[in-house]
């Protein structure tokens, strides 16, 4: 019996999209997916509408056994020859200790059982572009412990975590993805909640209910690194199926980075067809996110979130896209698909699914999208 692939984040954003591609992409795939079980119910039906070869099994990430029984340890022990461990918080507003607990504790757990798995064949382990913290210039990929500090606890418990990973590559064969700030489909806009970047739409939306001007917000020239989801998903089944990558570490990244004034100007002019008219620095959004009325009015913006539009940070691409050629891929620009990230906004920008979601009343182990 072929072996099978074990994913950990199911049904998150990233992870529906990847156990999708993986049965699309293999007749004879099997996955199992880690579930925590006050997501049973929704992971189920997901796994319906994608193939009985999914299955579901609830656990908990940051036990030591992931909250499995030994029968059902054992087994996936004994089967399991791939792992995607995508499971975090990705919340930037996260406590530390629950940060600590999913993010760290729970990578080490995930570790121990690729560790334990003999015909394990690639550990794929889904890190963060912004391990890098507080660093400035260009981020290289090979690089991690460099002294950095970090503008969260999410920034440095993924840092933490891949330590972890990296300590353990000399056992477990290991490929590491640092995703940027992940948004919707390239194609269809179609994303799973409006947080990250949306929040530059939803403040947009408010300017125009109450016709007031557009600001820019924050330091215009400071890259503002946005991926579409089905690029990240299909680089990552790529590589994990690439021998040339085991060992290597991928900056999953736009190459050549808009600018935070570029973002903006670009959301601006589909969504009103008009671009800012001033400016507002960054510090000054940031005091003011502090109001509740004032951030809700914003859209919902996280001051958290400000610091990623005044981060001059590049991270460099060449291994990652030695490998995207060798693969027949490559990240799309904004300016591609940036009308139907739009287009999905505005057909959704009213539903209560999506506001509910992009309006947290406090940082609890909810999933955001700024991977």
């Amino acid at each position: 019996m072929a072996g099978a692939t074990f994913v950990t984040g199911f049904p998150g954003f990233l992870g529906t999209r990847l156990v999708a591609s993986l049965v699309a992409g293999d007749p004879d795939a099997r996955v199992t997916c880690l579930v925590e079980p006050r997501m049973l119910d929704q992971a189920t039906a997901a796994a319906a509408v994608i193939d009985q070869r999914v299955e579901v099994l609830p656990g908990d990430i940051a036990d030591r056994h992931l909250g499995l029984d030994a029968t059902a340890y054992e087994r996936l022990v004994g089967e399991v020859t791939t792992v995607y461990h995508l499971a975090a918080i990705y919340n930037l507003a996260v406590p530390l200790e629950i940060a600590q607990r999913v993010n760290v504790e729970g990578t080490g757990n995930v570790i121990e059982l690729c560790a334990r798995a003999e015909g394990l064949e690639r550990f794929n382990y889904v890190s963060t572009a912004y391990v890098a913290g507080l660093r400035k210039g260009v981020v290289y990929e090979h690089e991690l412990l460099m002294g950095q500090r970090f503008k969260n606890h999410y920034e440095s418990t993924k840092f933490q975590a891949e330590v972890w990973v990296r300590d353990a590559m000399g056992s477990v064969p290991t490929t590491i993805y640092r995703p940027a700030i992940v948004v919707g489909d390239s194609r269809t806009g179609e994303t799973q909640k409006f947080d990250g970047p949306y929040y530059l739409l939803r403040m947009l939306q408010k300017l125009r209910e109450h016709n007031m001007p557009v600001p820019q917000v924050g330091r215009s020239e400071a890259p503002f690194n946005v991926v579409p989801v089905d690029f990240v998903v299909d680089a990552m089944v790529a590589a994990a199926r690439d021998p040339q990558s085991m060992g290597e570490t991928f900056h999953l990244v736009d190459p050549e980075p808009l600018r935070a004034s570029e973002l903006l100007g670009m959301l601006s002019h589909e969504y009103l067809g008009k671009g800012p008219d001033y400016r507002v620095p960054g510090p000054v959004v940031a005091e003011s996110l502090r109001i509740k009325p004032l951030q809700r009015f914003l859209g919902g913006t996280p001051r958290e979130s400000i610091r990623y539009l005044n981060h001059e940070v590049r991270f460099d691409t060449r291994r990652t896209g030695d490998m995207l050629e060798r693969q027949g891929l490559r990240c799309p620009k904004f300016g591609e698909y940036v009308k139907p990230i739009v287009d999905f906004f505005r057909r959704h920008e009213n539903d209560p699914a999506f506001s509910e979601q992009a309006l947290p009343e406090k940082a609890e182990a909810s999933e955001k999208v700024f991977a």
